[in-house]
């Protein structure tokens, strides 16, 4: 097993990297010491006066004690009194580790710096990597994901979604999900996957619907509204896919083979595979009955017949209905 140093700082702006890191120590003290041997604070628990009162307590935990403390790029100087007298006298079987996900506004404080290394713990930092360096650092961690990125794939991936790195790191997740582990990306795969527009974005959320994963259409819709998406945008894609599997449906009914519809489907091989199976197990029946629901969303969005309830709330409802048909 690793040694373990007392404490450590992991800092930066590259977010993905902070979150690997935080993941790769937690797998590492769980083969360690267990779940047992994990406390984690976050959130509203994340204080300096709660870490210290940690580190000052007993545990009955066996072997080696793994502290995770997030979101300490929202701590003050003045705040880290206790905290420093308690990083002054670790136990010997204690490793604490600090994360800060920083900005141009937020950093971790310099005295949590300064307590760290006199801790005798390490501090690593995640700087954002320089634009010219953008396309070396996607391959990089595609490869991490078990992707084969080139240079031109990469740039046209940053072409499409932008500089910032927490942006591309998800959309090489969303691509590693898609493609599989070992898979060679091209230029033509990110187009399609990875496309600013509301088109793409939404069309996903309709897949979800197709595919009677009403979960997965719940949790799109209110990220796709958390990014700033309009109803009324989202609802015109949305429609156009599920007609897309309503035709697919009615085709597949009427005799022609999958083979014969999915050379209509202008999209990559892998996604018109999946929505003719998620249209076939749905049915034309269904899917006529989800443009109806749809429709009667579009109307609810637009002031008839919401009954007051708020536009969300209409719109999840719809969304639940239409997926778990």
């Amino acid at each position: 097993m690793p040694a373990f140093k007392p404490a450590y700082l992991i800092h930066g702006e590259d977010h993905g990297r902070i979150a690997e890191r935080r993941r790769r120590l937690r797998a590492l003290g769980e083969a360690e010491s267990g779940a047992q041997g994990i406390e984690v604070f976050e959130g509203e628990t994340a204080t300096p006066e709660a870490v210290a009162h940690a580190l000052n307590s007993l545990t009955f935990a066996l072997g080696r004690r793994f502290i995770v403390v997030d979101g300490v790029e929202r701590w003050t100087d003045k705040q880290l009194g206790p905290l420093i007298d308690a990083l002054r006298d670790l136990p010997a079987d204690t490793t604490v580790a600090f994360f800060a996900r920083e900005d141009s506004r937020t950093k971790a404080p310099k005295g949590l710096h300064d307590a760290v290394k006199k801790a005798g713990g390490d501090i690593a930092a995640a700087d954002t990597a320089k634009p010219w360096e953008l396309p070396k650092w996607v391959i990089a961690r595609a490869r991490e994901l078990g992707l084969q990125l080139e240079p031109d794939t990469a740039r046209a991936l940053i072409s499409h979604v932008g500089d910032r790195q927490q942006r591309l790191l998800r959309e090489l997740e969303k691509l590693a999900l898609y493609a599989g582990q070992g898979a060679r990306v091209d230029a033509a795969l990110v187009d399609e996957l990875t496309a600013p527009s509301a088109e793409h974005r939404a069309w996903s959320l309709a897949d979800a619907i197709v595919g009677a994963d009403a979960q997965a259409a719940v949790s799109l819709y209110l990220t796709l509204r958390s990014q700033g998406e309009r109803l009324p945008g989202l609802l015109y894609w949305m429609s156009q896919r599920v007609r897309i599997a309503h035709e697919i449906a009615t085709a597949l009914e009427a005799g022609e083979t999958a083979a014969q519809v999915k050379r209509k489907l202008r999209m990559p091989s892998r996604a018109a595979d999946r929505l003719i199976t998620d249209a076939q197990r749905s049915g034309a029946d269904s899917l006529e009955r989800t443009i109806e629901q749809l429709a009667e969303l579009e109307l609810a969005s637009r002031g008839g017949g919401s009954g007051g309830a708020s536009e969300d709330t209409v719109a999840l409802l719809a969304i639940q209905r239409a997926a778990s048909a």
